[in-house]
């Protein structure tokens, strides 16, 4: 990830976490190459759908 996208992730998990306080900093690890398995995770923590994390996240 480039300084750019890492500076992006690290203002969008501290919203995540100050909107879902059951979201905690290892659910929000950021790993090359395994974004799928984050956002299934965090679907199943939330009760949302991969696409509705995605409209969230987006709204952020």
């Amino acid at each position: 990830m480039n300084n750019s996208s890492a500076g992006y992730w690290n203002k969008t998990k501290e919203k995540l976490k100050q909107k879902y306080s059951i979201i905690t900093e290892e659910d929000l690890r950021f790993c090359e190459g395994k974004e799928n398995e984050m956002m299934e995770m965090l679907g199943y923590k939330l009760g949302k759908t991969k696409l509705e994390l995605l409209y969230i996240i987006a709204a952020l």
